[in-house]
């Protein structure tokens, strides 16, 4: 079917995670013919392989770490991990990796979802399996990003995890090892470590979780190690060879690694290789589609040039891969979309969460970058253990309030909370500096007491 037999409809959605399922259901529910494309599962990485299963997966470690601290505290505690229950949980989250539930939600909204691979087959035009469609007003993508692998020798010919391959595994191996020291592959070390896993992190860098405070690398790296996890920072993988039963890692110092299993956790590429992007005259930098602040797509990063009729969000637009900014770009997309007036887009105040325990929560920059972009900077920390808060709490309190401040304008430009429930604390701080709040209002606000997020105000006190 050429363009001319074409079904037109108004809007056409490739890709429905978080940010592509909730603007599918807006835009329909506003009045608009919408057919959704996907290959996958309707809601995306994040309910089925990411965020959920994951964090559902940490919650019941967690628990573990929380019976294995109480003798001396609460009393006598006998601890019997059983994985089975940990992964029924992870089955029950993700509705044993079915969207009938999500599916429905867009059809009772009006959409219509299309299962296939959509291309771009010219302006306005998509293509799935010899079908298409034209759109009046146009296509947003939301086409995610997939787990990449290095270009390690052999590595490709082995039959190494991926972030999907683990959270469907209903067995825990008895060792693991994790290349890559980013917050996925943290995250999931510290909750099988703590499931009796025999668990290796390798890292090229020099510290884990390096986009991140040197303090956050530091106090990740004790905990993990507390746990059990072996960490190998500033180590280079060469080699990688299966036997049929064991992996075997070369190291770049000559050293060699065994493990049961190997988790690929170094990074993700964009969904955008066979998107045909060509068509439209796009043009992407690493497989990432540029965007204005309304989020239609640019012909590349640097020409400005708007392309009718196409817009993207979510992860293949480079901005963090994360659900609350695919989220938050819908949002900007469907507004844009419907004539509707609203803000631009802004990343001063991007938050990010490490579900380690503890918790590493960071907003806006860290002092490096607040030092590289040449701002007159200020930082100021509170130790949460030595706080009223943290002497209650006992053990586990470890942990840190960390900010970033621009001293010419007397704001708040970036922040860390780092400890038990790190995460939740980087609310307050995400609101002061998406507000631009001064640091004197910060000053003069009343912290409750006892809190963990009362060591923001004794970091801002710090800062002077």
């Amino acid at each position: 079917m050429d363009a001319a037999q074409a079904e037109t409809v108004d809007v056409i959605v490739i890709g429905t995670g978080p940010g592509g399922e909730y603007a599918t259901g807006e835009l329909a529910r506003a009045g608009l013919s919408v057919v959704a494309v996907e290959a996958a599962l309707v809601g995306g990485e994040c309910p089925y392989y990411g965020c959920i299963p994951s964090k559902t997966l940490i919650r019941s470690a967690d628990l573990l770490s929380g019976a294995r601290v109480a003798d001396g505290v609460a009393g006598a505690v006998t601890v019997k991990p059983d994985f089975a229950d940990a992964y029924a949980r992870v089955v029950e989250v993700t509705a044993d990796w079915d969207d009938t539930a999500a599916v429905e939600r867009l059809e009772r909204a009006g959409a219509r979802l299309v299962r296939g691979t959509g291309t771009l087959s010219g302006p306005r035009t998509v293509t799935v399996d010899g079908r298409s469609w034209t759109a009046r007003r146009g296509i947003l993508l939301d086409v995610g990003t997939r787990p990449a692998a290095p270009p390690i020798d052999g590595l490709a010919a082995t039959p190494y995890w991926t972030n999907r391959d683990i959270l469907r595994s209903a067995e825990p191996p008895t060792s693991l090892l994790v290349l890559g020291g980013g917050a996925i592959g943290v995250e999931l070390a510290q909750a099988y470590a703590r499931y009796g896993v025999a668990v290796t992190v390798v890292e090229a860098g020099p510290r884990l979780l390096a986009h991140e405070e040197p303090e956050s690398s530091d106090l990740v790296a004790q905990a993990l190690e507390a746990d059990g996890v072996t960490i190998r920072a500033s180590s280079t993988v060469v080699g990688v060879t299966h036997d049929g039963e064991r992996f075997s890692l070369d190291l770049e110092d000559g050293t060699t690694l065994d493990t049961q299993r190997l988790l690929v956790a170094s990074g993700r590429t964009p969904n955008t290789d066979r998107l045909g992007l060509e068509s439209v005259g796009v043009r992407t930098q690493r497989g990432f589609v540029a965007t204005d602040p309304h989020q239609r797509v640019l012909a590349d990063q640097d020409s400005g040039e708007v392309v009718d009729g196409l817009w993207a969000i979510g992860d293949a637009t480079g901005k963090g891969g994360f659900t609350h900014v695919s989220m938050y770009q819908a949002e900007i997309a469907v507004a844009t979309i419907l004539d509707r007036s609203g803000p631009a887009a802004s990343y001063h105040a991007l938050p990010r969460v490490t579900f380690t325990d503890p918790e590493v929560g960071a907003v806006g920059l860290t002092e490096e970058q607040a030092r590289d972009a040449g701002l007159a900077v200020l930082t100021g920390t509170a130790d949460l253990a030595a706080s009223s808060r943290g002497a209650t709490y006992g053990p586990g309190a470890a942990g840190f309030v960390k900010v970033v401040a621009d001293s010419d304008r007397q704001v708040l430009v970036g922040a860390t909370s780092a400890g038990p429930a790190g995460g939740e604390i980087l609310g307050a701080l995400t609101v002061a500096i998406q507000a631009e709040v001064p640091v004197d209002e910060l000053r003069q606000t009343i912290w409750a007491y006892p809190t963990f997020h009362r060591a923001i105000g004794t970091a801002i006190a710090d800062l002077s």
